[in-house]
């Protein structure tokens, strides 16, 4: 092996950030690190395999490496970005701890980003527990230790950084992206591509995805933007191989050669059969799916299953549920199973006593009902539960004693719990417009969930279907294991727009969509196709422009003092910029500002159903902010960005009043609907949205004080979240 230690990291500072939407042809000749490299892949569609060196590791702190690692390790020691998609469980991360170690070793500093704040704490607890790894965390809701060698944060983060200080990534030699297939999301996809578009050039990525169709378009897209060092690694081999099986009322468990089969005897029989009512429960927890009353769309009772794997030994078992109350309607309904035997009941018994200390949960938590199902080895898990009470559920199933949880497609995200076998309770989930079949690559990441490696020599996994899904449920799609391609979601925000208006200037801000992902697909597509898409960027960006210059954040190539304000806020610029602006928030008590920025970020998970808010919680001051945000939406309606300012929603202000007075948590309950998760969510969100304002404005202020006054009170006891890290 070459001996690195002694090799010098990259030359000199980042360039000046406008530097950053064009690499000159100088710098894209310049190595990403002076030494010998392997060739990078360069063409679309190039399936040789990366040229490996002769000292090519195989095997790294005991671990023997599979194909797809050891031509990954070889193209960061070579001094290349690297792209990875490899599917779940496959061993991705090791990549990511070998970069770190890489860059450790060297004395410089690494850059760890997720797509969740969970999948965030996991990956700093497990690197914390590292010897000798100095490391820190940043989420937004927390912050540790930020100048540590290896950081980790949500993206959001990372894009602040590069946007607003991107001196500080002078010493950073790689941004590891997790999961970054996740750039194809409808609402923060944008930010990957930012991020990747704007970083300094001296900064190398490592990008790692699950199984991805469109891996080498990706990578081509990254070496436009950031030169032509990227390596593109695939791997379709799972270490631990799937058998995919599925699931109805009358036949059971079958495969999916025998569907047709099971299809014209099942759903002939159903159409002859029209029994109710909509929401009889079913032993075991199947029941009829919302809104139908007819055995087309019954959900097949889920007990008999269950019930099979538990005495083939099949446990333990992931069932995807997406739906946050069938989660616990069916670990209810299947919590008189005895899953553990004795010798499991008295380590559970052990591990919950150590569980409650840890934590400092008093002794009464153990007659709770998460705690009693646990006692008999199954659970629940969904973003409604108290993030503490969520953490309790994944030491117990980590440590094996779990065999049976009921949860929602969160657990499949980067978190590493596998399972014997995967359940699918349903394959219609809702994709935040419409309930309808899932992805291939959703259903590929959670079913990678099934088999664990060294102990099971395949994953099984099984399909629930009703024989409206008999008919209807693309499974031989799902089954096939070709996952669709990532998407472009590129959408600059205003604050994003004021940042590059002010660095680069008006003039050259249309080069940041020129080299997003989004322009890059159309560009592949065909001519037509491209200039019909920059038609249409340009439009939306002359929109949002012209917006902020009526609005008065622009004028010409120059921030106003508005504008100045708004660029430093990430989520709700300009409602916040309008109300500081307006004067609306001058004067007001601490509980007042927290009631409106609990408004601000807080959605009604009911549709068009508005919480009654008495007028004595602050009535008037609301009344007021939404008379105020009401003239802002009119105003962005004007050019067609109504939809982009959110109406303020009240139904939140009883219990944050509760909670500032001093309430204890469980005493919100009864002035809610909102689950537990959401409610420290949206409470968490206000505290960081005043944290941000606070940091924006003059520290001579009132208002700034009154922020960290507001700070103080929102983070106390089960919202605070660097405390559940610290006992942790």
């Amino acid at each position: 092996m070459n001996d690195r230690s002694s090799q010098p990291g990259p030359a000199g500072r980042p360039r000046p950030f406008g530097e950053g939407l064009g690499l000159p042809e100088d710098e894209r000749a310049k190595p990403a690190r002076e030494r010998t490299r392997a060739p990078a892949r360069r063409k679309r569609g190039d399936a040789q395999p990366v040229e490996l060196p002769s000292d090519a590791i195989r095997s790294w702190r005991g671990f023997q490496l599979s194909p797809f690692q050891v031509e990954a390790v070889a193209a960061i020691r070579g001094g290349h970005n690297v792209l990875v998609s490899a599917p779940t469980g496959a061993g991705k991360t090791l990549v990511a701890e070998y970069a770190i170690h890489d860059a450790v070793e060297r004395k410089r500093r690494v850059v760890y980003t997720t797509p969740i704040k969970a999948l965030s704490n996991q990956k700093y607890r497990d690197f914390r527990a590292v010897p000798g790894m100095d490391v820190g965390l940043m989420t937004g809701d927390v912050t540790i230790h930020p100048g540590a060698q290896v950081r980790i944060m949500t993206t959001e983060i990372l894009r602040n950084a590069i946007f607003e200080n991107p001196e500080e990534l002078s010493d950073v030699e790689y941004v590891i992206f997790d999961e970054v297939h996740y750039m194809d999301d409808l609402e923060r996809g944008s930010v990957w591509e930012e991020s990747l578009i704007f970083a300094p050039s001296t900064i190398r990525f490592v990008c790692l995805s699950a199984t991805i169709s469109n891996a080498e378009e990706l990578g081509a897209w990254l070496r436009e933007i950031r030169g032509p060092d990227v390596v593109v690694i695939q791997s379709s081999k799972r270490p631990v191989p799937l058998h995919n099986a599925l699931y109805s009322a009358r036949s059971g468990i079958f495969e999916l050669g025998e569907l047709d089969r099971v299809r014209k005897r099942e759903v002939e029989r159903a159409g002859r059969t029209n029994r109710g009512p909509k929401h009889q429960l079913k032993a075991g927890g199947g029941r009829p799916r919302r809104g139908f009353g007819n055995e087309m769309t019954e959900v097949p009772p889920i007990g008999p299953l269950l019930d099979d794997l538990q005495e083939r030994n099949l446990l333990p078992t992931l069932v995807f549920a997406f739906s946050r109350k069938d989660c616990e309607r069916l670990a209810l309904a299947n919590s008189r199973r005895e899953l553990l035997d004795a010798r499991e009941r008295a380590r559970m018994d052990e591990l919950q006593e150590e569980l409650l200390k840890l934590f400092q949960l008093g002794p009464e938590f153990l007659h709770s009902e998460l705690l009693q199902m646990a006692r008999r080895g199954l659970s629940y898990h969904h973003a409604g539960m108290l993030p503490i009470h969520k953490e309790l559920v994944e030491r117990m199933f980590t440590s094996g004693l779990l065999k049976l949880l009921f949860t929602t497609e969160t657990f499949a995200l980067g978190i590493n719990m596998p399972a014997r076998t995967v359940v699918f309770y349903t394959l219609r989930k809702f994709d935040g417009i419409s309930f309808d079949y899932m992805s291939t690559r959703d259903y590929m990441q959670m079913a990678g969930r099934a088999g664990r490696q060294g102990i099971d020599a395949e994953g099984l996994v099984f399909s629930l279907l009703s024989p409206r899904d008999l008919v209807e449920a693309p499974v031989q799609r799902l089954f096939g294991g070709h996952p669709e391609p990532v998407e472009s979601r590129f959408r600059l925000s205003f604050s994003s727009l004021l940042h590059l208006v002010a660095r680069l200037g008006r003039a050259r801000v249309p080069e940041a969509w020129e080299k997003s992902f989004d322009q890059y697909q159309h560009r592949v597509a065909g001519e037509k196709q491209e200039r019909k898409n920059r038609r249409e960027q340009a439009r939306v960006l002359e929109a949002h422009l012209a917006c902020l210059d009526e609005l008065g954040y622009l004028h010409g190539d120059t921030l106003t003092p508005r504008g100045q304000l708004a660029r430093k806020i990430n989520g709700y610029e300009l409602q916040i910029t309008e109300l500081v602006f307006r004067g609306t928030l001058e004067n007001l008590s601490v509980e007042a500002l927290g009631v409106i920025f609990v408004g601000l970020i807080f959605e009604e998970r009911r549709r068009n159903e508005e919480t009654f808010v008495s007028s004595r919680l602050h009535g008037n001051v609301r009344t007021n902010v939404s008379r105020e945000l009401h003239a802002l939406r009119m105003q962005a309606g004007a050019f067609g960005l109504m939809e982009s300012i959110k109406k303020p929603d009240w139904g939140m202000t009883a219990p944050l009043v509760a909670w500032i007075e001093g309430k204890r948590f469980e005493e919100l309950e009864e002035l809610t609907e909102a689950t537990p998760g959401d409610v420290v969510r949206t409470f968490r969100l206000a505290q960081q949205l005043a944290r941000q304002l606070r940091r924006a404005i003059d520290p001579k202020w009132d208002l700034h004080e009154k922020l960290g006054l507001l700070m103080e009170a929102i983070n106390r006891d089960e919202v605070d979240a660097r405390r559940q890290l610290e006992l942790g």
